[in-house]
C-alpha cells in the first residue's frame, strides 16, 4: 500500500509567513504563535520534505533547493486552500486594497480584470499605484500595498507568487515608414525601462542607429507619440491602440527580447478580499494563457 505524505497547511504557512515576512519573530506575530512555535514547524517540514529548507548562511537565513521548490508549491497549496476556506464562510467582502502596477500595465489587461473583480464586490475600495517596478516592488516590501504586478529579475524575487512571459513588439503608426539606414526614432520611457532597455540591444545587436525622438514617464503620452508618428516604440499585446502596425523582420526590424513579469504579495499580509482578488487574478491569466511557472531564486533573510 502505498504511503502518503501529507504537507499540512499549517507548516506551509508558518513556512510562507517567514519567507514572507523575513523573519521567525515576525511570522510568529502574524500567526499568534511563539518563535520556537514557528522554529519547530519549520523543523518538522523539514522531516517531511526529508531535507532542509532554510539555512543559515552567518547572520542570514537562505533558502535551499528543496526550500525554492517547496515555496512554489507552497503558495499553490495556500492559494487554493484560502480560496475554498473563502467560498465555505460567504461573508461580505469589504474593504481597500492597495495595488502597485507598472506603467505598461496601467491601463492594459490587468487593470481590466481588477476592476472586473471590484465590481463583483462593491465593498471593495481600490488604490491603484503606478510606477517604476523597483519602486512598486519596494512599496510592497514596506508594506505600503497589498499585492503588485512587477517586472521579475534576478534579483528580486522575493512575494513572488506567480509569472509569465512577455514578447514585446515593435509598434509603429499605420502609414509611418522608415528609412533604417538614416536610424530609428524611438519613443521611449525614461532610461530605466526594460523595454526601453530592449529596444537599445535589439538595435544595436543590429547594427541599426537610432535616436530617441520622444521620451515620457506615461504609457498613454508613449502610445500618443506613435499613433501621430513621432516614432517607434515596444509596446505589448495589451497596448497597441488603432492606428498603429506591428514591425517585424519584414519591416528590416530585429525581434525585442522577452520579459517577465510577476505577481507578487506577502501571503500572510493578505486579507480574505485580497486572497479573492489573486485566485481572480490566476484565473483570468490561466484563462488567457499567459501564467507560468515563478522563477525560483536564492532568498536571504534575517533571522529575528
Amino acid at each position: 500500500m502505498r504511503n502518503f505524505i501529507n504537507f499540512q497547511t499549517d507548516l506551509l504557512r508558518a513556512f510562507v509567513s517567514v519567507i514572507d515576512l523575513g523573519a521567525y519573530t515576525k511570522a510568529g506575530d502574524a500567526l499568534g504563535r511563539t518563535q520556537p512555535a514557528i522554529s519547530l514547524q519549520i523543523r518538522r517540514l523539514e522531516e517531511l520534505v526529508g531535507a532542509p529548507v532554510i539555512k543559515q548562511v552567518g547572520r542570514s537565513l537562505t533558502l535551499t533547493s528543496e526550500g525554492e521548490m517547496l515555496l512554489s508549491y507552497a503558495r499553490e497549496m495556500l492559494r487554493l486552500n484560502d480560496e475554498a476556506a473563502s467560498y465555505f464562510n460567504r461573508s461580505k467582502i469589504a474593504g481597500v486594497l492597495r495595488i502597485g502596477l507598472p506603467n505598461d500595465y496601467a491601463v492594459a489587461f490587468l487593470q481590466g480584470v481588477i476592476t472586473e473583480y471590484t465590481s463583483q464586490h462593491p465593498g471593495i475600495s481600490l488604490e491603484i499605484h503606478c510606477g517604476w517596478s523597483a519602486d512598486i516592488l519596494d512599496r510592497l516590501r514596506a508594506d505600503e500595498l497589498d499585492l503588485a504586478v512587477a517586472m521579475v529579475n534576478n534579483e528580486r524575487s522575493q512575494y513572488l507568487s506567480r509569472s509569465w512571459i512577455e514578447r514585446p513588439i515593435w509598434a509603429a503608426a499605420e502609414a509611418a515608414r522608415f528609412d533604417l539606414g538614416t536610424g530609428v526614432p524611438l519613443a521611449a520611457h525614461p532610461e530605466g525601462c526594460a523595454y526601453r532597455a530592449r529596444m537599445i540591444q535589439s538595435l544595436d545587436a543590429a547594427q541599426i542607429r537610432w535616436r530617441v525622438a520622444y521620451t515620457g514617464s506615461g504609457i498613454a503620452g508613449l502610445q500618443n507619440a506613435v499613433v501621430n508618428g513621432l516614432g517607434v516604440s515596444a509596446l505589448t499585446r495589451y497596448t497597441m491602440l488603432p492606428g498603429m502596425r506591428v514591425l517585424d523582420d519584414s519591416d528590416g526590424f530585429p525581434a525585442l527580447a522577452e520579459i517577465r513579469v510577476g505577481l507578487f504579495y506577502k501571503h500572510p499580509r493578505l486579507s480574505d478580499a485580497g486572497i479573492r482578488l489573486v485566485n481572480h487574478i490566476v484565473a483570468r491569466l490561466d484563462e488567457a494563457g499567459v501564467s507560468g511557472d515563478p522563477v525560483r531564486r536564492p532568498i536571504e533573510l534575517d533571522r529575528q
